[in-house]
């Protein structure tokens, strides 16, 4: 009996070896020696030297100082308070809308869905060409609206201003990034969708009954039992938004700009470890990254009692 027991572990072993040994050579042991390498001056040439946490420290001083780290941080978080809401607020109205008994609805959810489905790669260089400030079809549209040609953005090509908006709606790369991710709002349309059709029919019959109109039926009876289908996609917009690396780098040609404007904490992060060759300040900064990432998350679930609603 205990042979048998043995037996059927080691082949249980065997089973999920492959498992373990990427999960112990891509994850845990990266996970370990970024540890360490955060507290070493490290150039992937030669052998790690211990300097404690004058990675730390550096970080810190450019915080106080508005040095690249400051930046960074900045970019990361206006792109990500934008981009994440909007993304939501997007997605729930879309599905809402293809949640109606319209024709060809299955045709429109399909439409919505491919921009998400497309290469990273391929979306960002489309964006490119359509945010082209000369040729590009979205300046073209604004000038065909009324916008004089000296006043059109030069979104990704400049941090500048748009000088036909008022000042509090300034444009700039950063919100030219937002812009390409709202376009890829598709997957978030799709949860939603699914969402929409668990919510019971009685419900919105017993609200238009008690003389609810479709408005009040949206805010009282289906943005609530959505709220936790916008937790979980709120969460993981977060952790995307501050993981945005591709479309980052190619619309700045690895560099971060113009001015630093799409400077964003991963692309920093990247820079660092494999173009100036500091292993240690990039591995301090990812660990860092990580301790803001774990306490926003936890911020969220812990005001998600007070909002979050399940059946």
């Amino acid at each position: 009996m205990l042979w048998t027991r043995h037996r059927n572990t080691l082949v249980g072993l065997a089973f999920v070896s492959p498992w373990l040994f990427g999960f112990v050579l891509l994850v845990a042991w990266p996970f370990a020696a970024s540890l360490y390498w955060s507290f070493c001056r490290y150039d992937l040439l030669s052998n790690p030297q211990w300097i404690g946490t004058e990675n730390y420290q550096r970080l810190s001083g450019e915080l106080s100082t508005g040095g690249r780290f400051a930046q960074a941080l900045w970019n990361t978080t206006y792109y990500a308070l934008l981009a994440v809401p909007l993304s939501i607020a997007l997605g729930v109205s879309l599905a809402t809308l293809l949640s109606q008994r319209i024709g060809g609805r299955g045709l429109f959810r399909t439409l919505f869905y491919l921009p998400s489905a497309l290469p990273t790669v391929a979306m960002a260089i489309l964006w490119m060409w359509l945010l082209d400030p000369n040729s590009g079809w979205v300046n073209h549209a604004l000038h065909n609206l009324g916008v004089p040609r000296e006043s059109l953005p030069l979104w990704l090509t400049s941090p500048r201003e748009a000088a036909w908006l008022p000042q509090f709606l300034d444009f700039g790369s950063k919100d030219a990034l937002v812009l390409m991710s709202l376009w890829g709002v598709g997957n978030f349309v799709l949860i939603y969708s699914a969402a929409l059709g668990e919510i019971s029919q009685a419900l919105y019959e017993a609200a238009e009954l008690d003389g609810a109109g479709p408005l009040r039926r949206f805010c009282h009876v289906t943005l609530p039992l959505l709220t936790p289908v916008i937790f979980f996609n709120l969460v993981m917009g977060l952790i995307q938004s501050v993981q945005a690396f591709t479309q980052v780098y190619l619309v700045s040609e690895g560099t971060g700009k113009p001015a630093g404007s799409t400077l964003m904490l991963s692309l920093h992060l990247f820079l660092s470890a494999f173009g100036d060759l500091d292993v240690g300040y990039a591995s301090a900064m990812a660990w860092l990254l990580f301790l803001l990432l774990a306490t926003a998350t936890w911020l969220l679930f812990r005001t998600a009692r007070r909002w979050v609603h399940y059946a």
